[in-house]
């Protein structure tokens, strides 16, 4: 379990503060997360990895010379926001593009799919690479839906060598790829891990038993066995990933392979060796030659006691990048090439000027920040059901993330209110610093909702019942493109579409915004229960999606809680 903590929704913020105090002559601190402390050679491809916190050494631990140039560092186990990843970028480029990777979770595409576009439009050329080794997560011929795991650090270590070998963007992000088509994991582990505040695991694996196929979030095996010998998991493991070659291995005799053996976080070195003997001989036994192996911990689960085995296969490029020196907080190779420090911390962007809004919007200003603050009411009150809820079958991060999300929020605007904000400005605050501070699928997707609301509010005059709906079905429509969930897939939108869909209908019969609000919630309130009778097919659950059946979905239930709150208080509004 975890012992250590002071406030649990401040954990991330005091690690990374930590760790930089630490490392200081690796990395620096900047806004979103770390980068290297050494200058990023002009016309160098800078490599900006990251995910939520709660793995070490991924994603932090493996910035510095010869791997990443920086990293997005989200709270525990939710994707980094995009303005985080935006920030990190910034500060790592040198004028070559950016390669992103990182592991193939929902939260992390968005976030990360969103600041490469908002860098293009800036002029920063960007490539994406998301690492998807994991087998156990999706089958071969879907293999572009595996998620990552540690395979993370084969992918980040060729990327950087192809970067310091002077490659252009295209040929950088090739490499990558091409070490992800050759890169596979396979991992068991024999208990849950406890999130910082938490009371439980996130899941449980009966005594003597191990959990087979789990991810690094927490999530549950997909199968449970007895726990073998150690050569008996060695053999497992080795089978496993023998099985899955690239297609241009056919056969295993004479080809190189990089094995690398995880710990989780609470597997003693000692076994890991224990099992890494035999790992070897049976990879010797096979006819492949073993180069440069590893046994450690590169990507771990917070406290999980478990292990996985990675596998990347060289070709004569590939062992000629993997080569390269590094040299890291957390992992080195080689003796790298000193480069010049950087003595100052990158500056953070400066604030934007508020401008005012009219004396009827900053009325109306009034009414979103009573909104903001009866959310966070909701949410404070609901963060433990909610992080029972997604525990069930995802990673148990949903309460403390819309707590941290929207207790944000409600200081961006009431800044913004104080300075005289107008309705839209306020709100488009509040969504900016949800987005922001909550990271992970849900906080990007509250940015959206908000920021489509605000845009219907204007700054100028009061907004009418009219701009409100459209602003709520707007929401919808963006939820949708965005995350590319549909009604049905058991997510927030199941709750979203009704509740857009009802509201607009109110309006347009007549209704007042109170009781076209009371309307709206109880539509969302009934379509997130249904929920519990949905099998999810999107985001980390669709993969455990029997365990998900009877429970509702965390996402369209915090939704309703919300709505449900918010047409309280706005029951007594003067229409």
């Amino acid at each position: 379990m975890t012992r250590l903590w002071n406030d649990p929704a401040d954990f991330a913020d005091e690690m990374i503060d930590g760790f930089v105090a630490a490392h200081g002559q690796h990395v620096r601190h900047v806004t979103g997360g770390v980068a290297r402390r050494t200058r990023t050679p002009d016309g160098e491809v800078a490599i900006v990895i990251g995910g939520g916190s709660g793995h070490y050494p991924a994603f932090g631990g493996l910035v510095g010379t010869g791997l990443a140039h920086g990293a997005a560092m989200g709270n525990l186990f939710a994707s980094p926001s995009t303005q985080q990843v935006v920030s990190v970028a910034k500060a790592a480029e040198a004028g070559a593009g950016v390669l992103f990777s990182y592991g193939n979770y929902a939260g992390d595409v968005l976030n990360f799919d969103a600041a490469q576009e908002r860098l293009r439009a800036a002029g920063i050329p960007c490539e994406t690479v998301a690492v998807t080794d994991d087998v156990s997560s999706a089958p071969a011929a879907d293999r572009a839906t595996r998620r990552g795991v540690a395979g993370d650090l084969a992918i980040f270590r060729i990327a950087a060598a192809a970067a310091e070998d002077g490659r252009v963007l295209a040929d950088v992000a090739a490499a990558a790829r091409r070490a992800n088509d050759r890169t596979r994991s396979f991992g068991v582990a024999f208990s849950g891990c406890t999130l910082p505040g938490a009371d439980a695991p996130l899941f449980e694996v009966p005594e003597g038993r191990m959990a087979v196929g789990l991810g690094i979030h927490g999530e549950p095996g997909l199968a449970i066995e007895d726990i073998p010998t150690a050569d008996g998991l060695a053999d497992m493991l080795v089978d496993r990933l023998l099985d899955e070659r690239p297609d241009d291995v056919p056969d295993p005799r004479g080809a190189r392979v990089v094995p690398i053996l995880n710990g989780l976080g609470s597997l003693k070195h000692e076994e890991m060796f224990v099992v890494y003997r035999r790992i070897a001989r049976r990879l010797a036994d096979a006819g492949l030659e073993i180069v440069d192996p590893h046994v450690g911990e590169f990507c771990t689960s917070f406290d999980m006691a478990g292990t996985s085995l990675t596998l990347l296969w060289l070709d004569d490029d590939l062992a000629e990048l993997w080569a390269h020196p590094v040299d890291t907080p957390a992992y080195r190779r080689g003796q790298p090439t000193r480069r010049p420090h950087i003595d100052d911390d990158a500056a953070l962007d400066s604030a934007e000027t508020i401008t005012r809004g009219d004396t009827a919007s900053r009325a109306a200003a009034d009414h979103v920040m009573a909104a903001v603050e009866c959310a966070t009411r909701t949410i404070d009150a609901h963060v433990d059901e909610l992080g029972r809820l997604d525990q069930v079958a995802g990673d148990g991060d949903h309460g403390i993330g819309m707590q941290r999300g929207v207790r944000a929020a409600v200081e961006a605007a009431r800044e913004a209110h104080a300075a005289g904000a107008g309705a839209e400005t306020t709100l488009l605050r509040s969504a900016d610093a949800w987005s922001d501070r909550a990271g992970g699928t849900s906080g990007a997707l509250w940015g959206v909702i908000l920021t489509a609301i605000a845009e219907r509010l204007g700054d100028a005059g009061t907004p009418s019942p009219d701009a409100v709906a459209e602003g709520v079905a707007a929401a919808s429509t963006a939820v949708m493109a965005y995350g590319k969930a549909q009604p049905g897939d058991k997510t927030l939108v199941d709750a979203l579409v009704p509740l857009a869909d009802s509201l607009s209908t109110a309006v347009a019969r007549g209704d007042g915004l109170p009781v076209a609000l009371r309307a709206s919630a109880t539509a969302a309130t009934d379509a997130a229960s249904a929920t519990a009778d949905m099998l999810p097919r999107m985001g980390r659950a669709r993969t455990h999606h029997e365990k998900a059946l009877g429970t509702p979905d965390p996402g369209a239930h915090s939704l309703a809680l919300i709505a449900e709150a918010l047409a309280d208080l706005f029951a007594h509004q003067e229409d």
